[in-house]
């Protein structure tokens, strides 16, 4: 068996904000079941033992939510107890945590420093933008409580990066986000996607716009390493990757859909963290292992599926790089066939004004490892 990465949603879709454009409030709303409540022990056990039974070489182990914090500090010191009890075979582990950055005891920060838990922060870009779109359950904003808590993450010594969300916003002021994020050094670009009914809001992200951001980041990414002060962005470093012929580690960038597994609270299982919808759901860790799901019908159906593109894609000089895109991107489907890539233009564009730059870019990089 192969290394395994893992999602797992503790809290399921309990969160104690409400982003206005949270894609996973709209995920958790598709299905039979909104909310799984918290993870029992129980379940957290099973999980546990069918990763180090599944796996080989190593196990990532990602907490995502809704806000995977609520679930307190005691869940995370059982489950790294229950990780060291199982991991018989002595494999590398290795533990990130998705959060909003809302509630960050001192407590639970020290806790991700001692166990070297890399947290993905969200923060979109300037304090307007941020306080617009990432607000409380009561809808105030929220940019002076994360931005004190990124501070604190770095007071305890814990590990980040930076989680933006590009909405239209934030696309038509990619120089100004970039200069407010840069500073931070680890940064991800992460393109806003739309219901699944694909109803259009003022922060939905426009073809257009996130072909502009895409230019005026790389300029911005380039200035920065050629001043010797090179910021990353996983986006942009995967397409240096690509560029030096190297496989890209970002899912979205591969061409095909994976299996990584993403494990709800009540131990759902599913393949990707856009699709934990009834219709994907692949067993349940209380129930069945890993690989009998892996190998089951219905997480081939979903690679299959990924394969899928419209016939442009074919005669596309830019493939090689595109890939097609994320499949979620390709929503809606008709007849079971997928939609083109809603950021195909924006990609287009892109390239055709900073391929040269890119790949002369990725040949410096090179020179200088």
């Amino acid at each position: 068996m192969p290394p395994l990465s893992m999602m797992i949603k503790p809290v399921s879709s309990t969160c104690n904000m409400r982003c206005r454009y949270c894609f996973y409030a709209d995920v958790s709303a598709s299905r039979a079941v909104k909310s799984y409540g918290v993870m029992s022990r129980e379940t957290a056990e099973n999980l546990v033992r069918r990763a180090f039974a599944y796996a080989d070489g190593s196990v990532s182990f990602a907490f995502q939510g809704g806000e995977p914090t609520l679930a307190g500090v005691g869940f995370y010191r059982d489950f790294l107890a229950l990780a060291r009890r199982y991991n018989t075979r002595g494999l590398r582990v290795s533990y990130a945590l998705q959060t909003n950055g809302y509630e960050l005891s001192d407590e639970l920060c020290d806790f991700f420093a001692e166990n070297r838990f890399l947290l993905g922060v969200s923060l979109d870009g300037t304090r307007e933008i941020h306080d617009a779109l990432r607000v409380d359950a009561q809808g105030r904003g929220t940019y002076d409580r994360v931005t004190g808590n990124i501070e604190r993450l770095r007071r305890h010594g814990v590990d980040y990066n930076i989680l933006c969300v590009v909405t239209e916003p934030v696309a038509r002021q990619a120089r100004t986000c970039w200069d407010s994020l840069s500073p931070h050094r680890y940064l991800q670009f992460i393109p806003c996607i739309d219901d699944f009914g694909g109803a259009k809001q003022p922060f939905s992200l426009t073809a257009e716009a996130y072909g502009r951001f895409l230019i005026e980041t790389f300029d911005a990414y380039e200035a920065a390493f050629r001043a010797g002060r090179p910021v990353s962005e996983r986006r942009l470093d995967n397409y240096m990757m690509l560029l030096l012929g190297q496989m890209p580690e970002h899912c979205g960038m591969a061409g095909q859909c994976g299996l990584y597994f993403l494990a709800e609270a009540d131990g759902g299982v599913y393949p990707c963290d856009f699709y934990v919808l009834d219709e994907w759901r692949l067993g349940c860790v209380d129930k069945a292992g890993l690989r009998r799901m892996a190998c089951g019908e219905r997480a081939q159906a979903f690679r299959r599926l990924s394969l899928k593109r419209p016939q442009r894609c074919a005669g596309c000089r830019y493939f090689g790089l595109c890939r097609g895109g994320c499949r979620r991107d390709r929503e809606p489907w008709t007849d079971g066939e997928p939609a083109e890539n809603r950021f195909c233009e924006s990609y287009r564009m892109f390239f055709d004004t900073r391929l040269a730059q890119m790949e002369a870019l990725a040949r410096k990089i090179e020179n200088r490892r």
